[in-house]
């Protein structure tokens, strides 16, 4: 992977830690928000390299653009990041959001760049 650009996910876990409780944002969005269409996997990286952040960066908040809980793998248990989402109230089947585009949140559309 090369040398970890730290400033790159310092941008992202700022849009992370903004996705309210009961809302899910994907790889993909923050990526473009932060002005890195394209860049969806470094987003990822940044999640899988936030578990010991503090304040505690969100990251089950995370998701896939069809609503998949891809990271899951990456937390301390593998029913972890679905445990989180549904303490939020989110419904989860099979892996996936099942009210995906209700929690859907978007920062180019909440936030101001």
């Amino acid at each position: 992977m090369g040398k970890v650009n730290t400033s790159f996910f310092r941008k992202v876990y700022i849009v992370v830690y903004q996705i309210p409780y009961g809302r899910v944002s994907t790889y993909g969005a923050i990526a473009h928000f932060i002005g890195t269409r394209g860049a969806a996997r470094m987003v990822g990286w940044a999640m899988n390299a936030s578990h010991n952040i503090v304040p505690q960066v969100p990251a089950h908040r995370v998701v896939n653009r069809l609503g998949l809980l891809s990271g899951r793998a990456h937390f301390s248990s593998p029913n972890l990041m679905q445990q989180l989402l549904e303490n939020e109230g989110i419904q989860i089947k099979d892996d996936k959001i099942l009210n995906f585009e209700q929690v859907f949140w978007d920062p180019s559309k909440e936030l101001k760049p």
